[in-house]
């Protein structure tokens, strides 16, 4: 991997490893893990599905979701996209975190399939529940509130967030351990390429 063969926006050049990903076949190549913390410093991570590029990394969730009250409290993330084989590729980003707007979150919210949103109306993230057949009632009450084929609003605990990285790492695997370390580090309106040690 050259420098000078890199798109000078790195979520431009994030958009050009999806492709390739998708290119070769990766199954999800949108996974994304996220990485958060509580105020006092108390990390967690977990799985979300990358949704949008610009003006950062995008991913929707129950903003009352631990997830959600983390980043309300800590507006810092790191995402993490990983591709195994045949690309053997990684990014790396990490910055504040800003919540997508209403009109975003509604018209994604829209895309979704109508079982999907039904159920995440029913459900609130992260919260304790007597057990699975307690979630199921609820789900059967949306079902009679929302029948098949009636608009589902969604949920104003329902929403999203952007990484808004100020620092980006492109890896690139190589069989002697050698691996390629791209990394950019926003300067201003500008963002500095450098090559990293593996």
């Amino acid at each position: 991997m050259d420098i000078i063969d890199l798109d000078a926006d790195p979520l431009r050049q994030l958009a050009a490893w999806l492709d390739a990903a998708r290119s070769a076949g990766e199954p999800m190549p949108e996974a994304m893990t996220i990485a958060t913390a509580t105020a006092d410093g108390i990390p967690a991570a977990r799985m979300v599905v990358l949704r949008g590029l610009q003006p950062g990394l995008a991913f929707f969730t129950d903003l009352t979701s631990d997830k959600g009250a983390e980043l309300a409290a800590n507006p810092q993330a790191a995402a993490v996209l990983h591709w195994l084989r045949p690309v053997h590729r990684q990014v790396r980003a990490a910055g504040p975190v800003e919540p997508v707007s209403d009109e975003e979150a509604s018209e994604y919210w829209r895309t979704r399939p109508a079982a999907t949103r039904r159920n995440a109306a029913a459900s609130y993230q992260s919260s304790v529940i007597a057990n699975q057949a307690a979630l199921q009632t609820r789900v059967k009450e949306m079902q009679l509130r929302h029948p098949a084929g009636t608009d589902l609003p969604r949920p104003q605990r329902w929403g999203g967030f952007r990484v808004l990285p100020g620092r980006v790492e492109f890896w690139q695997e190589s069989p002697d351990g050698l691996h390629d370390r791209i990394r950019y580090r926003r300067a201003s309106d500008n963002w500095t390429i450098e090559r990293l040690s593996p």
